[in-house]
């Protein structure tokens, strides 16, 4: 019986470690399906030994929770791009040197308009 609990506990944190590490080395953007279905996987497995379960529903969630976060990136390098037009008068050559990405121009954005906060 010990022996089948000790290889429980080894294979959790073998799942928590690998985690971890896809975590750790990802982009900047939110989870997607691997990271989220891994994560579901373990959880439904612990909780109710419904690993398939949970990898299915981590797996939905993830790809929801990026493309939530994508659709911001869009919306706000859009605005970027309304209050900095392109200058007409540069070559091609020089607007594709200073093109940015959707991330760089949301970055911007945000920093050029601060979130305010109520205080009370």
């Amino acid at each position: 019986m010990k022996k089948i609990e000790k290889r429980g506990v080894m294979m959790l944190l073998t799942a928590g470690l690998l985690s971890t590490g896809l975590v750790a080395g990802a982009h900047a953007e939110p989870g997607g399906c691997l990271k989220y279905g891994a994560v579901g996987a373990v959880g439904g497995h612990v909780a109710n030994h419904h690993a398939v379960l949970g990898a299915v529903g981590g797996c939905a969630a993830g790809m929801y929770t990026r493309h939530e976060y994508r659709k911001t990136l869009r919306q706000k390098a859009a605005l970027y791009d309304k209050e900095h037009p392109v200058d007409p008068n540069l070559s091609m050559l020089e607007r594709y040197r200073q093109r940015k990405t959707d991330e760089q121009k949301a970055t911007l954005w945000d920093a050029e308009h601060p979130q305010t906060t109520a205080t009370h």
